[in-house]
């Protein structure tokens, strides 16, 4: 059990010394989902017959005494919206109940060139909407830290898979802080690079221009491994961007002493708990420590934020969600009497009152008479925020500010009042719509003992310098080595 809590650069060396084998390591994940996840629900599926062979295959490639992939054997989770042959994708959602994968998605791919044991598919809100992972058509998912509270979502699966010790690192995807809000919650380091750099392919799109695959982890160090296995140029993804990612996880450790922080006032204001405000100045008086110059910085159009993504994001899931009608995969109501009978009932019977919500929402964005007043009117707001971010980093080097302004709320306490839920996505719906780079660390615990996360927003493509200043705040402050109590 010790052994599952470490990170994957310590379970690395572990195999390498061959304290540890792959196949024991695995194994040891494995019952320790078996035992746990029951009451946790961070999984949907599980691939342990794919994930021993790949863990006996790093076993003999030690045993040969060759140098193996620094993640391989390390046991890893995929949100259950990445495609992966011969495994069911549901998106948690009843529409793709029984959908099973014919190919994988890139990711999947790349994880088993790096000889990674995926041990399953990790629950979700349906079809990735949702900040509580309370909408999936499954189960609920569970904080590790309190199971009477949310995890985050709409990755909270991953999140609560990492945090929990049932495997060491997992995958989820980014469309508004889908991956930051669960990191968030659940006292873990979650990332979302810039938009392009990981392959989109086989990603079960909810909003294209905004989704995005990033890691989750408990160290800055594991996230810089994982990036680098996932990142890169794919053409099978028109919008992955054809530079290189860069040498991130050797470069870590670097003194950030006259490093630019901007703290975004907008996000530091009313409405935030007093227990993530004084992490967060925590925070802000460690950089000032480590020789960082700090900056009161204003974005102006942010409070426009959530707005202009509700409406672009269900405009693109509108028409992205256009294809589960029952015709070619997924459900298929039993009962109708033609086909638009036979499409109406499929969709009422499959799809759950979130994503009908927001369907609705972006069909209504993009009908005639609408298209100029709505959707047109929130893509120029989205530019213009871009403004306001490029204007922001002439002046500094890295945006900081709470992940969300609570931690994590009690199960049902938002279920029923979508608008209070939508808010929770305030800090970090922003870099989606600009594509830039962002993670959320753990900084410190609220009176509950709950996490409290902290954002960090670098420009575009600057992956380096925000994982750099992420690296050296986590050293000094050691909130990342705690572990829940479960």
């Amino acid at each position: 059990m010790e052994l599952l809590k470490k990170t994957a650069v310590e379970q690395h060396k572990a195999l390498i010394n061959k304290e540890v084998s792959a196949l024991e390591l695995t194994q040891a994940s494995i019952k320790r989902i078996e035992e746990l996840d029951k009451t946790l629900g961070a999984f949907n599926s599980l691939t342990v017959e794919s994930a021993l062979k790949t863990a006996k295959e790093v076993d003999d490639k030690i045993a040969r005494n060759e140098e193996i992939p620094m993640l391989a054997g390390i046991p890893t989770a995929l949100k259950d919206n990445m495609n992966m042959i011969g495994s069911k994708t549901t998106c948690s959602s009843k529409i793709l109940e029984n959908f099973v994968s014919p190919y994988d998605a890139t990711i999947t791919t790349k994880l088993k060139q790096n000889l990674v044991p995926i041990l399953g598919k990790a629950n979700l809100d349906e079809f990735a909407m949702g900040s509580s992972n309370e909408n999936s058509a499954f189960n609920i998912v569970r904080n590790p830290y309190n199971l009477n509270k949310v995890p985050g979502g709409s990755s909270g699966g991953s999140a609560a898979s990492v945090a929990s010790s049932e495997v060491t690192l997992s995958l989820g995807s980014d469309t508004g802080g889908s991956i930051r809000l669960p990191a968030s919650f659940c006292g873990i380091t979650g990332f979302k690079p810039t938009y392009g750099r990981v392959s989109r392919y086989g990603l079960i799109a909810f909003a294209s221009s905004l989704d995005q695959i990033g890691p989750f982890a408990r160290s800055i160090e594991d996230i810089a491994h994982l990036y680098e296995a996932i990142a890169g140029y794919d053409e099978k993804d028109s919008t992955s961007l054809n530079l290189e990612v860069g040498n991130i996880s050797g470069n870590l450790k670097k003194d950030i002493k006259g490093l630019r922080v901007g703290v975004i006032k907008e996000l530091l204001a009313d409405g935030v708990s007093d227990d993530v405000k004084n992490s967060v100045e925590n925070a802000i008086k460690t950089y000032e420590k480590l020789g960082a110059t700090i900056k009161e910085i204003s974005l102006p159009l942010l409070k426009h934020s959530i707005g202009v993504y509700y409406i672009v994001a269900t405009a693109e899931a509108s028409s992205n969600l256009a294809r589960f009608d029952g015709v070619k995969y997924g459900y298929r109501a039993q009962d109708a009497q033609n086909l638009l009978d036979m499409y109406c009932k499929t969709r009422a019977e499959g799809f759950g009152p979130e994503v009908k919500r927001r369907i609705m929402l972006g069909t209504y964005a993009l009908s005639s008479g609408y298209y100029d007043a709505y959707y047109k009117k929130a893509q120029q707001l989205r530019r213009l925020i871009a403004n306001d971010f490029n204007q922001a980093f002439k002046e500094v080097d890295i945006m900081i500010s709470p992940t969300c302004p609570t931690t994590a709320f009690d199960l049902n306490s938002k279920a029923n009042n979508p608008l209070e839920m939508y808010l929770t996505d305030i800090a970090t719906i922003s870099s989606n719509l600009v594509g830039a780079p962002a993670l959320s660390m753990p900084c410190g615990f609220d009176k509950e003992g709950m996490p409290v996360g902290l954002q960090i927003i670098a420009k575009n493509l600057d992956e380096l310098t925000l994982l750099q200043s992420a690296y050296a705040l986590e050293q000094e402050l050691g909130v990342y080595t705690q572990r829940p109590n479960i």
